[in-house]
């Protein structure tokens, strides 16, 4: 059995974590796995929205510890591939030219949060339990930390990560860090719907939306200004086909 299942509804690709078993934990091999479904619809022109879901009774519970035995100081080339591999998948959304939505339920914790927040939307189950627990386990929420103080703001994230509590749904949406909360038999659903009309839009346009407010989030306001007055510029050919 596959550890990700895709499916195609109509321009929507929906990408589904496949180890329920593990409350879809990410061992290497869905980790690759993911990585490589989302490069890839990112590059097929039919694919106008992604969706990433998990099985079972969760979306995504982090990193599986079992693998954390093999992943020793004296094992460097292994440490460091990992570490690339969980980077990559990390900043896999943003990169995408087409937007991604993340449709979060049951447990939705350390890479498994990081992996909901860095969709470009978030759709969360009110019951989900939502957190960074790494420090329970002697280890650090290093990577998506980066995802999580940007969003939720420098006290927010750090009471998540040095806590190593989990939140609800419902408190993931008072902290701006989701779109949607729903109850969690709508979370897949309300994800899809969103994708449906987030694909509707020229794509051109959508790409371009996109990468704007990647790259304005952190400029000066001038220089956000003068990149916006640049791309006012270029997106009159969007309709014309000019812009690729």
């Amino acid at each position: 059995m596959s550890v990700l299942l895709v499916e195609d509804r109509g321009p929507v690709r929906l990408l589904t974590l496949n180890r329920p078993d593990r409350h879809n934990a990410l061992d290497t091999e869905l980790t690759a796995a993911l990585l490589d479904g989302l490069v890839d619809a990112g590059a097929q022109p039919g694919v106008r929205a992604v969706v990433v879901a998990g099985s079972g009774r969760s979306f995504c519970s982090g990193a599986d510890t079992g693998e954390f035995a093999d992943l020793t100081p004296d094992r460097a080339d292994a440490v460091a591939a990992r570490a690339e591999l969980t980077t990559r998948l990390q900043g896999a959304s943003a990169a995408l030219s087409v937007p991604v939505v993340a449709a979060a339920h049951g447990y939705v914790l350390g890479g498994g949060a990081g992996l909901a927040i860095g969709a470009d939307l978030l759709v969360i189950a009110d019951d989900a339990r939502f957190g960074y627990p790494e420090l329970r386990h002697g280890i650090v929420a290093a990577i998506v930390m980066a995802d999580l103080v940007r969003q939720a703001g420098r006290k927010a994230a750090f009471e998540l990560v040095a806590t190593a509590e989990p939140i609800s749904g419902v408190e993931v949406g008072a902290l701006g860090l989701a779109n949607r909360v729903v109850p969690a038999a709508e979370v897949l659903a309300t994800a899809v719907g969103l994708a449906e009309q987030l694909a509707a839009w020229d794509p051109a346009a959508m790409a371009a939306t996109k990468r704007h407010l990647h790259a304005v989030a952190d400029l000066t306001l001038a220089d956000g200004l003068a990149a916006g007055q640049a791309l006012n510029q270029r997106m009159r050919g969007f309709r014309s086909g000019a812009e690729q």
